[in-house]
């Protein structure tokens, strides 16, 4: 017997060994990719582990169940939607500025979080009891940001109207974009971002906006 000792395997560390941020973290991407695939409620326990090469025992150590991961998933990029709207509306930018820039920070997230926003339309009804209320009021949150730049900007006369219809189709129409949107297609998300406010703030802007010049 020699006193070397035995080389490490090259590669990711087991999950053992891995620091329990990584582990964590690993189990967060596999359950959004599986989500996002098979849906919250075809995809299983074990797929989850399985994707995040995590046994059974750490993955229940690290996340307490399966609609914890669906939980952590959706509040964290409503978390973020919501602390860019609440920048925006508290800026000393005009209404119509502000609903500008409202629509291209919405779009841009939701490109960034595309697979979560899915997740987000086709399963969060999952989501019972506590979290579910929880991630509604911040949901509400974020429309009650967007609805109070709406209601400055029909007061000061720029826009047409402050129906609470307007406010949620906008809303319906934006959040649609991460069912369609290919990262490979022929328009960048800002382009994208800046067509979608062109068109939307056409509709229901009293007078010419001066960004869509030229």
């Amino acid at each position: 017997m020699t006193g070397t000792a035995p080389a490490r395997r090259r590669g990711r560390p087991p999950a053992a060994e891995a620091p329990p941020g990584d582990t964590r973290d690993r189990i967060l991407r596999a359950a959004i990719d599986l989500f996002a695939e098979q849906g919250f409620h075809g995809t299983g326990v074990a797929e989850i582990g399985a994707r995040a090469d995590v046994q059974r025992g750490a993955l229940y150590y690290h996340i307490g169940s399966k609609e914890e991961l669906l939980w952590l998933i959706l509040r964290d990029y409503t978390a973020l939607m919501l602390t860019a709207a609440e920048h925006i509306v508290e800026t000393d930018d005009p209404p119509v500025a502000k609903l500008r820039r409202l629509i291209r920070s919405h779009v841009r997230l939701i490109i960034d979080h595309q697979r979560e926003v899915a997740i987000q339309l086709r399963d969060v009804g999952a989501l019972a009891g506590a979290r579910g209320a929880e991630l509604q009021t911040l949901r509400d949150r974020i429309q009650h940001c967007w609805q109070r730049v709406i209601d400055d900007g029909q007061r000061s006369g720029a826009l047409r109207s402050a129906d609470h219809v307007v406010t949620n189709g906008i809303l319906g129409m934006l959040n649609t974009v991460a069912f369609w949107y290919r990262p490979h297609g022929d328009r960048s998300p800002a382009q994208i971002a800046d067509l979608l406010a062109t068109t939307l703030l056409d509709g229901i802007s009293t007078t010419t906006d001066p960004h869509t010049k030229g």
